[in-house]
């Protein structure tokens, strides 16, 4: 895929947030001035698109205190709303690093149920081993015969074997399993696969807290990236999905999927303001092309429905 071709599908998936977003603040600056009313009004446009009151907050008071040459009209203040949500963006903008020291270099892929973990899993292996990298898969979701199934098909479109094990195993098993073949094999990069938990489920959460430790058994540096899948559409129910995670495992990067599901899109801003933790990919669709690197630049962009 083009990068031409990744930047219309994101302005595609962010249609419903934009449109929310542009609409706002059209009707914010009906009066043609910047007044309070006006700028309470472009706060609660940017609260409603999940970005978060703090988040929020900054960027009015960044608005507010901004010398314009003129009274800005809607153009102006996309442009720079744009600007300003790059800015907050940028430092979370940091790609998956493989270390080749570390090998297997260990992904522990973690999230609630339906966040889209196999699926992301799937669409890694294809980019890693395009890349020329050896992946092993492993099915730590044995509470559902049908993920292990999901795993497999995405394992057979990247060319990647799959450890598994009968469904309703101990997942720790299976974990144990593809660690001592991925150190056996010499591969260069182990995916870890895991059950979909709520995170108010104290029970799974000491389950995933057993995998951490068996990993970490068999190599103390080990796993070596933590990536939390998360899901657009639930929107500021994420905070909570990462405050919760982080008491496990320490969660050093996210993926966000569906973007294209909802007018959320603008949960990335909330999260990145209050966690600072690295957004690695994007996802804005099912198709095993739709799983791209983060750009600041280009999510805030289209987040204002701007395309230069």
């Amino acid at each position: 895929m083009t990068q031409d071709d990744w930047l219309r599908r994101l302005k595609h998936g962010l249609s419903r947030t934009s449109a929310h977003i542009t609409e706002g603040i059209t009707q914010a600056l009906n009066s043609r001035k910047l007044d309070r009313s006006t700028l309470d009004n472009l706060e609660d446009i940017l609260i409603t698109s999940d970005m978060g009151v703090s988040a929020a907050a900054k960027l009015r008071n960044e608005i507010e205190k901004t010398k314009f040459a003129k009274e800005p009209n809607f153009t102006d203040i996309q442009h720079f709303l744009a600007e300003k949500i790059s800015d907050i963006l940028k430092p979370v903008e940091q790609p998956l690093i493989i270390d080749s020291s570390k090998k297997p270099f260990v992904i522990l892929v973690q999230g609630v149920n339906g966040s889209g973990k196999t699926t992301t899993i799937g669409k890694l292996a294809k980019i890693f081993t395009e890349e020329g990298k050896s992946v092993l898969l492993a099915a730590g979701d044995t509470f559902r015969a049908a993920a292990i199934e999901q795993l497999q098909i995405w394992g057979d479109r990247a060319g990647c074997q799959v450890i598994s094990h009968t469904p309703g195993v101990d997942p720790a098993g299976v974990v144990f399993d593809a660690m001592e073949t991925a150190r056996r094999e010499n591969y260069d990069i182990l995916i870890i696969d895991t059950a979909g938990r709520l995170q108010n489920r104290d029970d799974l959460m000491a389950e995933l807290h057993k995998i951490n430790r068996v990993i970490h058994k068999i190599d103390d540096t080990a796993p070596h990236c933590c990536l939390l899948i998360l899901d657009a559409t639930v929107g500021q129910n994420a905070h909570s999905q990462v405050e919760k995670f982080q008491k496990i495992s320490p969660i050093n990067g996210l993926v966000m999927n569906k973007l294209d599901g909802s007018a959320r899109g603008g949960i990335i801003v909330s999260l990145a303001e209050k966690f600072k933790l690295p957004v690695h990919a994007i996802g804005v669709g099912e198709g095993e092309n739709d799983l791209m690197l983060f750009n600041a630049k280009d999510f805030a962009k289209k987040l204002l429905d701007l395309n230069n």
